[in-house]
């Protein structure tokens, strides 16, 4: 079945939903999981920043913030029994969507696993989707995991 499961992660309560599942699947079909977190860093690709001279430094904490978030997700994919492999993706050019697709195909992957907040309406269109875009242009199957759902409070 599913050999090879890629899992996006970037820290938020919604990639860890889509974790969790993925951990659960890869434990049924003793799967591989490739985890992947993209560093986007297209607001610095013009040059026109006014605080140019702390650019790199800004560069630098956002690939080691996403070392750690691959860390992190890492250990619990091993703490779960199954083989892990993780990926630091940078992006000047492309959108996060994009990337994750080309490293789905370039990794032999057979399923995507990946946590959306389920937005609609207005705030989907502001705010786009990443997880959309890529259930869109996946050549395997994408798994969509929601987010736990907020209590609506009681009257």
């Amino acid at each position: 079945m599913y050999q090879r499961i890629l899992v996006p992660v970037d820290g938020s309560e919604t990639a860890a939903a889509g974790l969790a599942e993925a951990i659960r699947l890869g434990r049924l079909t003793v799967a591989t999981l490739r985890l992947v977190h993209v560093v986007d860093l297209r607001p610095y690709a013009g040059g026109y920043d006014t605080s140019i001279g702390y650019t790199g430094d800004v560069i630098e904490v956002m690939r080691e913030s996403g070392q750690a978030i691959l860390k992190a997700a890492g250990t619990q994919v091993q703490a779960a029994g199954l083989t892990l492999e993780s990926q630091l993706l940078e992006t000047f050019s492309a959108r996060a969507c994009d990337l994750i697709v080309d490293e789905a195909t370039a990794c032999g992957a057979d399923l995507i696993v990946i946590g959306t907040h389920g937005r609609r309406g207005v705030s989907r269109l502001v705010l786009g989707s990443d997880a959309e875009q890529v259930l869109r242009q996946s050549p395997v199957p994408v798994l969509l995991v929601r987010n736990k759902p907020e209590a609506k409070p009681t009257s």
